[in-house]
């Protein structure tokens, strides 16, 4: 390995609910190794994680590291509990401190933030949103997440983007109950994978494309995003997950929707611009997420590098 790699490389990790991606990238930002580890208790993923950076610590082939985790995730670094997982309903996993015993055991800059805001700042440096300073990615797989940059950065406040969990108004005639488990029918608890397994009593990969279904999905989305365009004015909305990448004409429905719901009061780019569009990096905004989060040194914990 080069002179130039073992300075300039960085290390990412992609902490998700069923399965985490450690990845090393190059001076160039280019992914030269990943490997993909099982998410389980956090005691035997968090080794195994390590196991894989102490490989590549060993040719001192990372300068530093970002890391992308599932939520919800504490990100003030006044904070005690900076860099712990919380509320989340994976078991075992509340209140483990992932980006501080990552932090001890690396003598370099450790980067922390939530999986979608790191995917989200993937896309604006090498994806569907170059160039752009306001922009929403969203992602309908698991669960319903949102990475929504305001001005360049992940917004902030009480803690980070959690639209998903927005409570709309339903469809008429449908009373279901929904499937969050802190807010039954929030929008992940209407359209995301689980919910609408739970919904139907099996999983929706075979279902019609025009099962009823999809109705309250995309009107559920569409909701979010009109929400999202009222707050925070973003210049594009990317839409993708696996639910989302399993029927990409959803993101049209969406777009219809949404344009719908705001009517003629906020103009929004034409329908043939793109302003609902798919992520550009598609499976590779996970991995190249907390490289991104490196890069952009937002949320950093710093400590000085070895001799």
């Amino acid at each position: 390995m080069n002179h130039d790699l073992k300075r300039a490389g960085i290390a990412g990790v992609e902490l998700g609910g069923t399965k985490c991606i450690v990845a090393l990238a190059d001076a160039g930002h280019a992914i030269i190794d990943q490997r993909s580890i099982p998410t389980t208790s956090p005691t035997e993923t968090l080794a195994g994680i390590e196991a894989v950076l102490d490989e590549w610590w060993h040719v001192r082939a990372f300068a530093s590291l970002g890391v992308a985790s599932f939520g919800p995730v504490d990100l003030d670094p006044a904070s005690p509990a900076y860099g712990h997982i919380t509320s989340t309903a994976k078991p075992g996993w509340r209140d483990t401190p992932v980006a501080d015993r990552l932090a001890a055991r690396y003598p370099v800059a450790v980067t922390f933030d939530t999986d979608v805001n790191g995917a989200a700042l993937a896309e604006g440096r090498w994806g569907a949103a170059q160039g752009l300073d306001d922009y929403a990615y969203i992602t309908v797989g698991t669960g319903v997440g949102v990475g929504l940059i305001v001005n360049g950065r992940p917004t902030r406040g009480l803690g980070h983007c959690e639209a998903g969990h927005m409570r709309i108004a339903r469809l008429a005639g449908d009373d279901w109950s929904g499937a969050c488990p802190y807010h039954g029918d929030c929008v992940e608890g209407l359209a995301a994978g689980p919910a609408i397994a739970a919904r139907l009593g099996g999983r929706g990969e075979h279902l019609a494309d025009d099962h009823p279904v999809w109705l309250t999905v995309v009107d559920a989305l569409a909701q979010m995003a009109q929400a999202l365009v009222s707050a925070t004015g973003p210049r594009r909305l990317l839409i993708g997950g696996g639910v989302i990448a399993h029927r990409p004409y959803l993101i049209d429905a969406i777009d219809r929707r949404l344009r719908a719901l705001i009517g003629d009061y906020l103009q929004l780019p034409p329908r043939d611009a793109g302003y609902v569009r798919a992520p550009g990096l598609g499976i590779a905004a996970g991995p190249l997420g907390p490289i991104a989060l490196a890069l952009s040194g937002h949320n950093t914990r710093s400590k000085p590098l070895a001799e």
